[in-house]
């Protein structure tokens, strides 16, 4: 009994929002037979922030597209009323317009639905770890996006101005979603340098998160 306690205090408290019912019922097992809780299931974003009231949630995986209140708009709802709770964005969409609005509005992590069951489990873990979570297929349209808004150069002077030029050209390199090792390579420095330009980078931003960080390099 003393160990069937200590493990369910490690148990995580997941909401999933999504208009389908067979993927909330696949996503439920899913998640239930991985030890994570299932606090509730959503159809939308109002019936989201109405199981929100009375039952404590870690992490939300949300859906986009959905009538009513859809995945956006409940994104931003969420992290001003509950900034602690941690979103994963879990959808069939990866155009600009919602990949930008997600992380803007504070997703921390956006998934494919058909990433697969580790995919999900391991985006769970991680972004409960601190980390944000990115579908390769996410990060490449980012990285496009990026190209198209200005080539080489950092869009957005202002937020940018204080940055040396070793900084801009990271800046460049993750928004082509270069990862820390390639980055090494392409600079001919060491990893732990780029590491320590990209926390550099960070602090003059006040964004400690990759995506986001491309998402306002884009503005």
């Amino acid at each position: 009994m003393e160990e069937r306690k200590g493990m369910e205090i490690y148990m995580t408290n997941v909401l999933l929002v999504d208009d389908e019912a067979l993927l909330l019922e696949s996503l439920e097992i899913i998640l239930t037979v991985n030890r994570i809780r299932v606090i509730g299931t959503a159809h939308d974003g109002e019936e989201a922030l109405s199981i929100l009231e009375h039952r404590q949630c870690e992490i939300a995986l949300v859906d986009l597209n959905m009538k009513g209140m859809g995945g956006v708009e409940l994104i931003r709802r969420m992290k001003r009323l509950y900034p602690d709770i941690k979103i994963l964005v879990l959808t069939t969409f990866y155009d600009d317009t919602n990949i930008t609005n997600a992380i803007a509005g504070g997703a921390d992590g956006y998934l494919l639905k058909g990433s697969g069951k580790d995919a999900i489990l391991g985006a769970i873990e991680r972004i409960m770890g601190g980390q944000s979570v990115i579908d390769e297929k996410v990060m490449q349209r980012m990285a496009a996006l990026m190209q198209g808004s200005g080539g080489h150069s950092v869009a957005n002077r202002e937020l940018f101005s204080d940055m040396t030029e070793r900084e801009k050209e990271i800046c460049t390199l993750l928004a082509k979603g270069y990862s820390n090792r390639q980055i090494a390579d392409e600079l001919y420095i060491s990893e732990g340098t780029v590491k320590n330009y990209i926390s550099s980078i960070y602090d003059k931003t006040g964004i400690h998160d990759r995506s986001k960080l491309i998402v306002a390099m884009k503005g």
